[in-house]
């Protein structure tokens, strides 16, 4: 398979290593992205998991708590100007009221859903568009709910660019529930604990630190005791019970949870934009472009 220079390009963009090593990488692999990232990573020439593989469209991510329910949701716009207009923060609004008190299943139901004003949410986004004039969608949505004896931990950070909602069983603290949302906002764990770690999943990194070992140059004998070792940081970076609290660094998560009683029951964390490729426009030929008409 020809590996073209966008191909180089995204690899970088995902690893951080040099545009030579990319080229090299999707080389060796034939063009396959995902076996490219390992082969970096064998290398010790990338940390693929902290890398952010967010090309992101704009608009907003919100919450809305009421009683024992809660919906996060995320609305999309073309523009960060956009997502900040009076007009699109009321549609925001609007809508988080309209699906936490309708809870439609899907994206498709919401948007066929008729609002108290008589237009489906699809009219009445195109109803915004039109005065507003970008596109304007929504994107995705969950909503939960707990127990009396239950509490949410709901944070938005940066108005909104990212959201987290936690659910924090056999608790009522909903102070300590909301700084945990906060850690996840800011450390972005894939899983709560390693039970939810597949095996396969721990079998592919334990390969890879096998391969990043021998690489090293580190003796046979002493490599599957390192890769163990490796192992444990591993999950201390994708699992939120095993990492340090960020407001105590000397506590874990699941200490900080336990000391209120409760259990980190379940999360949801919403990035703006998050797998969304926003299309790169070449500023100067936009321009030209619009001479040429005239």
């Amino acid at each position: 398979m020809a590996v073209t220079a966008q191909m180089v390009k995204e690899l970088r963009a995902k690893t951080g290593a040099g545009m030579m090593d990319c080229k090299k990488a999707l080389v060796q692999t034939d063009g396959d992205m995902e076996a490219a990232i390992d082969f970096l990573r064998e290398k010790g020439l990338s940390s693929a998991s902290k890398k952010a593989d967010r090309i992101a469209a704009e608009g907003t991510t919100s919450i809305l708590v009421k009683d024992n329910e809660a919906i996060i949701f995320e609305v999309n716009a073309e523009t960060d100007f956009v997502a900040k207009n009076e007009g699109f923060q009321t549609l925001v609004s609007e809508l988080g009221e309209h699906l936490i008190t309708t809870k439609p299943a899907t994206v498709e139901e919401a948007n066929a859903s008729t609002m108290s004003n008589g237009l489906t949410v699809a009219d009445h986004i195109s109803n915004a568009i039109a005065k507003i004039g970008e596109k304007i969608t929504l994107r995705r949505f969950e909503i939960r709910t707990k127990t009396d004896a239950d509490a949410f931990g709901p944070y938005l950070h940066m108005g909104g660019r990212i959201s987290v909602l936690v659910v924090l069983e056999n608790s009522t603290d909903s102070d300590a529930a909301r700084d945990i949302a906060m850690h996840i906002a800011a450390l972005n764990p894939k899983y709560i604990s390693r039970d939810e770690v597949s095996a396969d999943e721990v079998e592919h990194e334990r390969k890879i630190l096998t391969e990043q070992a021998l690489n090293e140059g580190k003796p046979e004998k002493i490599v599957a005791k390192m890769v163990e070792g490796r192992l444990g940081k591993y999950f201390e970076d994708i699992c939120l019970l095993d990492q340090a609290f960020v407001k105590n660094s000397d506590q874990k998560v699941r200490d900080f949870a336990a000391s209120t009683g409760g259990t980190v029951k379940e999360f949801i964390r919403y990035e703006v934009g998050e797998g969304i490729e926003k299309r790169e426009d070449n500023f100067a030929d936009e321009v030209m472009s619009q001479v040429n008409k005239k």
